[in-house]
């Protein structure tokens, strides 16, 4: 006979996928915003955010609840607790794609610099560690979850790249300031969602490995050393 437990946590593993789709959704809606200059889906992103704070309040009460009315361990309470921790991180991610709507409806149009600029390359970056960090999520994937991991890195350094760009833009032409200050903001955020997807896997690596690695993720899973030979 199946445990409650186990139907409770399959309940609670599909709202999560649900609020993964969700996000995700809203995402690429917010980068096709700026990428086609399409004021309808930034509209359209801004929307869906009202059903991420209900799936946000549904995901946490059940939590609370399977640990009101049950005794979890192991794997079992890993993924309770990464639950909750994967709920707060994709209502986030939400937060960051209205926010690069919002920017996009004030710009109303890329700027005349667009193409000097890393958007498309930190675009596609942040479309896959998404991706990856859903995936990992569904399938149970720790490999699938360093991948993302080792991918924040590469993002990172496209972020700093654009704000350079972007500040040399500025600094050529004081047409440019408003337009580049706006292109600042949108890359911090892309930066954001590709942090908020990182801390989505590891939030998968510890509900699979049993591993905390948060802040040191190089010396848990990328380290050829042995945990016992460290001083």
């Amino acid at each position: 006979m199946e445990r409650q437990l186990d139907i409770q946590l399959a309940k609670l593993k599909k709202r999560i996928i649900k609020m993964c789709s969700l996000v995700d959704e809203q995402v690429e809606l917010a980068l096709r915003s700026v990428e086609e200059e399409n004021e309808e889906f930034a509209k359209q992103v801004i929307e869906k955010d009202k059903k991420v704070d209900k799936f946000d309040v549904k995901i946490e009460r059940a939590c609370q609840k399977i640990f009101a009315l049950n005794q979890p361990v192991a794997m079992d309470l890993r993924l309770i607790m990464s639950a909750m921790s994967m709920d707060t991180n994709l209502e986030r991610i939400g937060d960051n794609a209205v926010n690069i709507s919002e920017q996009f409806l004030q710009m109303k149009k890329k700027p005349e610099f667009f193409k000097q600029t890393k958007f498309d390359e930190m675009a596609t970056v942040v479309r896959l560690m998404l991706k990856n960090s859903i995936d990992a999520f569904i399938d149970n994937n720790a490999e699938l979850a360093k991948e993302v991991i080792k991918a924040d890195d590469d993002l990172d350094m496209l972020d700093s790249e654009n704000r350079q760009i972007l500040i040399g833009i500025m600094k050529q032409d004081c047409e440019n300031i408003e337009p580049g200050v706006a292109m600042l903001g949108i890359s911090r955020m892309m930066e954001r969602l590709g942090d908020l997807a990182t801390n989505i896997a590891e939030d998968v690596y510890f509900i699979s490995e049993a591993q905390l690695i948060k802040y040191n993720y190089e010396k848990y899973i990328f380290s050829d050393e042995d945990d016992d030979t460290e001083e």
